[in-house]
């Protein structure tokens, strides 16, 4: 029971930055892009998520002032978010203004995201003497919480009240998304620019702008993803590939949460189980190596069973791939 109970919050905090990047791919192709630059935002957003603390520790103690934690992590939030909206800025001007291939645009935000991401990781890191690391102010900042009463709660305050902040952060963005495309006008005017642009247009929407919004805001989702993974999965210090597939995992977790953020924390939670998975379940004589490929592999029967079994309500925003053309509708 103990052992189940640590995989379970072990799934939770693994499955974080799963999490936000498949809602930010969910936003993206709810507006009929499909981004498949999730990886590049990720390490755009770990990078920056990184060093706008770093920056801001390093000027503290230059000033003689002691640095504030809760600042710190407000810089990694703030720039991590832009970070990954300007790589996803990037790739609206270039699919929604220009009309380039959606797909090859994304494959090549990866990669130039992923080359920022390690090249700024490496010069701050010999900048700083070898690698960069911020203090315990810092750390303590993505510390888990300790809510009085209710972490004290046996096995319930546990799986539930002690998390660090980004946790309960991303799991309030999915329901606030939930609730945002099936309850407001403007989420439903948005998985209409995604069905149907052209129809969507004739209906007074602008479909550009509704485009460009989401693209952005969902890549600046996805940065925050990749914030965690250097803040916390790292324990603020920066790893050379520290996003390491889990960009790829979240575009596959899209098709799994069939296009639902409500569906996604189950997805993000089942997929962040099976990333610790080797640390709680041993079996005797299997290679670690079997281990790290269980999320991949399951990654491929997800892909199978959804393209086998597919419904009216839970497939892909028919306009996705698609870049609209205003004078062809």
């Amino acid at each position: 029971m103990n052992t189940l109970l640590n995989l379970l919050v072990a799934a939770a905090l693994a499955g974080t930055p799963l999490l936000l990047g498949t809602l930010g791919e969910i936003l993206t192709e709810k507006s009929g892009n499909i981004n498949l630059g999730v990886e590049g935002m990720m390490f755009m957003g770990a990078i920056a998520g990184l060093a706008a603390p770093f920056v801001y520790e390093q000027w503290a103690l230059k000033v003689e002032s002691a640095p504030v934690g809760w600042i710190g992590a407000f810089l990694a939030l703030m720039a991590s978010f832009l970070a990954g909206a300007l790589g996803a800025l990037i790739y609206g001007f270039l699919t929604i203004t220009l009309r380039a291939n959606q797909n090859v645009t994304g494959l090549t935000l990866t990669i130039f995201g992923t080359g920022v991401g390690n090249f700024f990781g490496e010069y701050l890191g010999s900048r700083a003497g070898g690698y960069v690391a911020l203090g315990d102010e810092m750390k303590s900042a993505f510390a888990n919480l300790s809510i009085p009463g209710l972490s004290q709660i046996p096995v319930i305050g546990k799986l539930l009240f002690q998390y660090n902040w980004v946790v309960y952060f991303a799991i309030a963005l999915a329901l606030l998304m939930n609730h945002f495309f099936k309850r407001t006008r403007v989420g439903l005017n948005l998985r209409a620019v995604g069905e149907d642009p052209a129809a969507a247009d004739a209906a007074g929407i602008h479909v550009s702008r509704y485009k460009y919004m989401a693209t952005v805001i969902g890549g600046g989702v996805c940065g925050i993803g990749g914030m965690y993974m250097s803040m916390v999965t790292t324990s603020c210090v920066w790893v050379h590939n520290c996003v390491s597939g889990y960009g790829w995992l979240a575009v596959a977790l899209v098709i799994f949460a069939a296009w639902s953020p409500a569906r996604a924390l189950l997805a993000a939670l089942i997929f962040g189980g099976l990333t610790v998975l080797r640390l709680y379940l041993r079996i005797p004589g299997m290679p670690m190596q079997i281990y790290e490929m269980f999320p991949f592999i399951a990654t491929i029967l997800v892909l199978i069973v959804t393209s086998i079994r597919q419904s009216r309500e839970n497939v892909q925003p028919k306009s996705c791939g698609f870049n609209y053309f205003r004078e062809e509708r």
